[in-house]
């Protein structure tokens, strides 16, 4: 979901490249930015496996549902949320040097139909893979095609899943081969300002709490915060209320709940934090080409706490 943007740290040709090779980014990774493969056709889901109500036209039908969810609907996503958790293990133990992102999308189809559920991106606004696969520079909503993965790159791989009439949303960045030690940092500081945020999560905390724990912990790492894409609620909806922002902002005093529902998906950069969106109208990239990671969660708000469905 999108919300503001900004600007930090933009590289130039002439600024050290961010991989710390002593190079010039211009001589180094500039040179190595990413272009689009080519997209192979759609996947087929067997008839018999119930779809979410866009499939047919690309638009949901229904937009908005209740944040605070029935004691049905958590219990459904619960087994949406171990779904998610076991095709995006599944997906991830495929990545290698080699392997193009459409056969990173051809394991997680065929994983969703083992489990007899379907690929909640596959359609949705015309999305036409059942994987989003975001590689280096892509920040979110890349579209899987015939590029092999390369020794040294990232790839996010971005899971959810339609089950029982019910969303479970999850994601995971993944190293390929042999990657550099900034990059690593990247990931590794990406997995921890999640976790942080998801400590935040109570009855009675603001999601501004949230926002403010990502930030704190990107920025003391020399790292900055995607605040154009935010995190959702989810539930019988893909995405509807809450929009939870991963960057500190006072304004976000909405109250959490328990029965509520939520993605939390923070996307770090290392440089600028300004999305380019590619002509295929998904891809978003960094606008300078630096890297960036996610990972993402479906929480749910207990009595007490927090309740990770997707871990």
């Amino acid at each position: 979901m999108v919300t503001t943007t900004g600007t930090r740290a933009t590289l130039r040709g002439n600024d050290d490249c961010w991989c710390g090779s002593g190079k010039k980014y211009k001589r180094c990774h500039r040179l190595q930015l990413l272009h689009a493969g080519t997209v192979g056709p759609r996947r087929d889901v067997p008839s018999d496996i119930a779809r979410p109500d866009y499939v047919t036209t690309g638009v949901p039908v229904r937009a908005t549902e209740s944040a605070v969810k029935s004691a049905d609907v958590i219990e459904r996503m619960r087994v949406a949320g171990r779904i998610a958790r076991d095709v995006l293990a599944e997906t991830g133990a495929a990545v290698a040097p080699g392997v193009t992102t459409d056969e990173l999308d051809r394991i997680a189809h065929e994983a969703h139909l083992r489990h007899g559920v379907y690929p909640s991106p596959l359609g949705y606004h015309d999305f036409p893979k059942s994987l989003c696969t975001s590689v280096n520079e892509v920040i979110c909503h890349g579209i899987p095609d015939d590029r092999p993965l390369a020794d040294g790159d990232i790839v996010n791989l971005d899971v959810t899943v339609f089950a029982d009439g019910v969303h479970g949303d999850t994601n995971a960045t993944f190293l390929v081969g042999h990657v550099d030690a900034r990059s690593k940092r990247l990931v590794q500081v990406t997995r921890e300002c999640l976790d942080r945020a998801i400590g935040t999560v109570r009855p009675g905390a603001v999601l501004s709490d949230i926002g403010r724990a990502i930030e704190q912990h990107a920025t003391a790492n020399g790292f900055f915060v995607v605040r154009a894409f935010v995190g959702h609620g989810i539930g019988e909806v893909f995405h509807g209320r809450p929009q939870v922002p991963h960057y500190y902002d006072p304004a976000a005093r909405f109250v959490l709940e328990p029965g509520m529902t939520f993605t939390i998906e923070p996307m770090i950069t290392m440089g600028s934090i300004d999305p380019v969106i590619w002509s295929d109208g998904w891809t978003a990239v960094t606008a300078d080409g630096s890297r960036t990671a996610q990972f993402e969660h479906t929480v749910l708000v207990t009595d007490t706490g927090v309740d990770v469905l997707t871990r």
